[in-house]
């Protein structure tokens, strides 16, 4: 009952409801684009999320997994390493090699290490200190979060980047920097081939927008709510302009 007399008071102010019309429709315009006034220009925000994922076999350059006759030990062995090489990833060093594959600056590149019974909490690494702004960022991001399988050595990698396309490329990236990491690694030791972790990537990624049609989504809901808050204070401010008039017409 009080929601009709609201609206029929409302209906009585038509100016009140074209500006809060005009100010919910700017800001439902803000909330997805960055508005420029010299020269007035739209900028689309990046609000899609993409993420995409691979798996990659640790192994040895003769195929410990594949050959059987290699002893369960050996897989083992191989599984506590793809532990090791997961955790590297989260290094300065295998992120700056990641990034250069990925064409992107590395201190925008955040990698989550491995989570195992001693250490169940996520190590989150990365180049730049977070801040409040990163808030505002959180669909802007190039993230790569490695789980390593707790029964064969396989690591799952779990790329996030603002389009499909980069996400793709962020997780095969992350597959071919760590490579390249290992094997310039490998060379300033001296390690032979034969002795050296061999990395098979168990297909190409794919990636995919998980949040379709989030412009459309966050314009409505910031258009209802502007619209509501400012019919709101619009019919306060009459009831205040009209108590004023009465007072004053009281006082005469």
């Amino acid at each position: 009952m009080r929601l009709g007399m609201h609206l029929r008071e409302l209906s009585r102010l038509p100016l009140g409801i074209v500006v809060s019309a005009l100010l919910a429709a700017f800001a439902a315009v803000w909330s997805v684009a960055s508005i420029g006034l010299s020269p007035p220009a739209l900028k689309p925000r990046a609000m899609e999320m993409a993420s995409a994922s691979t798996e990659v076999v640790v192994d040895t350059p003769d195929s410990a997994v594949l050959d059987l006759r290699q002893a369960t030990n050996d897989i083992l062995g191989l599984k506590n390493r793809a532990v090791l090489i997961g955790t590297l990833m989260a290094s300065a060093e295998v992120r700056a090699a990641i990034a250069q594959r990925v064409g992107i600056p590395a201190a925008r590149l955040q990698v989550v290490a491995p989570r195992t019974p001693e250490q169940p909490r996520p190590i989150e690494q990365s180049g730049a200190k977070p801040g409040p702004g990163d808030l505002l960022k959180s669909t802007d991001q190039y993230r790569l979060d490695v789980q390593a399988n707790p029964t064969v050595p396989i690591l799952n990698i779990d790329a996030q980047a603002p389009t499909d396309r980069a996400a793709q490329q962020l997780a095969d990236g992350a597959v071919a920097g760590l490579g390249d990491y290992l094997r310039t690694l490998a060379a300033s030791n001296g390690t032979p081939k034969a002795m050296r972790v061999e990395l098979r990537q168990l297909g190409a990624a794919k990636g995919q927008i998980i949040n379709k049609g989030v412009q459309v989504q966050v314009m409505l809901v910031v258009f209802m709510l502007v619209f509501a808050f400012s019919c709101a204070a619009t019919i306060l401010v009459a009831r205040v302009r009209r108590g004023w008039r009465l007072a004053g017409a009281a006082a005469h």
